[in-house]
């Protein structure tokens, strides 16, 4: 059990931010025995990992595959199954496509949890690729192996040679020369065809907004080896059941939860954190602050009458460019599931049920991400897109479905604004070029999620939420330690969320491990 601060305040710990890592933070604070709030500007929690109503249907802030989340202890130490949490196993895990040379479609090929299958599929219509993707997940899965492994604890040296002693090495050797190329360098040492290089960089480096071609960023060509070793799965009623359930596991465990209250400022006193106050004026104080929010925001706008020792740390972060928002996302009621004509070819049953990753070349990828700076889009954007009520019925009316398509290297700025853009209904325009007849007849409703509406409706400035790029060794030797120690100068202030260690997507690990770092503080 923890003790907790000695000074006497309203609460032992404040959780500022109730997207995912909050939660999670949160509830492990108040299972640690800490009296513990937590503040969502939002009138719901859960950020982008939730999901909310539209046109009769329950839809997802973000895409719904989730892998990485399966791998912490999360879910089995915050009893997440004991308040409703189930998962819709995906198979295929993925399947993946490029838009070919006439943007109708390449054949397509499926990746599953079992290497083999996935070989079999490959082999329909890419027999040459087979071998170089043996040897790829003879390669890449001892790395996401370690990887699951390490990013469950505080990143520090002693804590990864312990976890390298524990794999007896396996994975250290490529993680080491991954780190330091480019993720398009190792995908071309594999693959000779867009087929099999580009899908792994869609979900890997253009959903991270970065280009393929950057160096240190080989780590993004895990991809395809993450859905050997992990599960892939979605939550039954949708992404928003994982912060539902946490809510449920911190409230259970004491906690409080405020919602539709915005943070004006983090307050100090002397050297040591004070407490927030409220943009209503109300302040509430407390020996712990974490924050689950934009480090900008927090260290930046929030934070006030730092000690001198913060004041370094504020200089670093005023000099730290903010980036915009790169992602969009479609949602539909459709009244009939499409079907892709590339799936057909690859003998893959033709409904989009698993993710479609629809890629661009790797050329074009790096051609998209230097068109951002400019406001515009590659003619054929990555998509991701799914039709997740075809596994999960409980989340559409009865006769309809729900159809999501995220589009990669859609940018923040647009000349003439995202609200009079035409650019939405083009992607549906494109889809629709790979689909059997009759996909734009059977829509219904459709919303376009920009960056925009990202930054007016889920407080991401600029549309973009932070996100930490790199493994445990770019953990380790970070000029910026509070996004990897989940600390800072300020006594009692902590951060986690998307912006630390391990990053972005629906994890959870920095969450506990933030949690983990306040509690064997106190």
């Amino acid at each position: 059990m923890a003790i907790a601060p000695p000074r006497s305040t309203d609460y032992d710990a404040i959780v500022v931010g109730g997207g995912h890592n909050g939660l999670v933070c949160a509830a492990y604070l108040a299972r640690g025995g800490l009296r513990t709030l937590l503040i969502e500007a939002r009138r719901e929690v859960g950020g982008t990992a939730a999901s909310e109503s539209f046109a009769g249907a329950t839809v997802n802030i973000c895409n719904c595959d989730h892998i990485t989340f399966r791998t912490t202890p999360v879910i089995e130490e915050l009893r997440l199954a004991d308040h409703g949490l189930r998962y819709i196993d995906l198979e295929p895990a993925q399947v993946n496509m490029t838009w070919g040379a006439d943007g109708r479609g390449a054949a397509a090929w499926a990746s599953y949890h079992s290497v083999e299958q996935t070989l079999d599929s490959i082999g329909r219509n890419y027999p040459g690729e087979v071998d170089g993707y043996r040897r790829y997940a003879r390669a890449a899965m001892p790395v996401v192996q370690l990887l699951f492994d390490a990013v469950n604890d505080p990143p520090s040296l002693a804590g990864l040679t312990r976890k390298v002693l524990a794999h007896r090495g396996r994975g250290v050797s490529t993680l080491l020369r991954w780190s330091r190329r480019s993720a398009a360098e190792v995908m071309r040492e594999f693959f000779a065809t867009d087929a099999l290089q580009s899908p792994g960089m869609l979900f890997g480096p253009m959903v991270w907004g970065i280009s393929p071609e950057l160096p240190r960023g080989g780590l993004g060509a895990l991809t395809y080896a993450l859905r050997h070793v992990g599960t892939v799965g979605r939550p039954v009623g949708g992404s928003g059941e994982v912060p539902r359930t946490l809510r449920a596991a911190f409230e259970l465990a004491g906690g409080e939860v405020r919602v539709g209250s915005k943070v004006a400022a983090i307050t100090c006193q002397g050297d040591t954190v004070r407490g927030v106050t409220l943009e209503d004026g109300s302040e509430m104080t407390a020996g712990v602050v974490v924050s689950a929010c934009n480090p900008h925001d927090t260290f930046l706008s929030w934070l006030r009458d730092p000690p001198p020792q913060a004041h370094a740390l504020i200089r670093r972060w005023q000099r730290m460019p903010h980036d915009d928002g790169y992602e969009s996302k479609l949602d539909a009621v459709i009244s009939t599931v499409p079907h892709l004509r590339a799936a057909h070819m690859a003998g893959i049953e033709g409904e989009v049920t698993a993710t479609y990753a629809i890629a661009p070349s790797i050329a074009d990828m790096h051609r998209g991400f230097q068109m951002i700076a400019a406001g515009k889009v590659l003619e054929r954007p990555g998509f991701l897109v799914n039709v997740p009520s075809v596994g999960d019925p409980s989340i559409a009316e009865f006769g309809r479905h729900v159809l999501s398509l995220e589009a990669v290297f859609t940018p923040y700025r647009l000349p003439g604004g995202w609200a009079n853009s035409t650019e939405p209904s083009r992607w549906l325009d494109l889809f629709a070029g790979l689909t059997e007849a009759g996909f734009k007849e059977s829509l219904i409703e459709w919303r376009a999620m920009t960056p925009d509406r990202y930054e007016r409706e889920f407080h991401l400035p600029r549309g973009h939420a932070a996100s930490f790029v790199g493994g445990p060794l770019a953990a380790l030797r970070t000029s910026n330690p509070e996004l990897t120690h989940y600390e800072t100068p300020v006594k009692g202030l902590y951060i986690t969320g998307a912006a630390t260690f391990p990053g972005a997507g629906v994890w959870g690990a920095s969450g506990r491990n933030a949690a983990m770092k306040v509690l064997s503080q106190l």
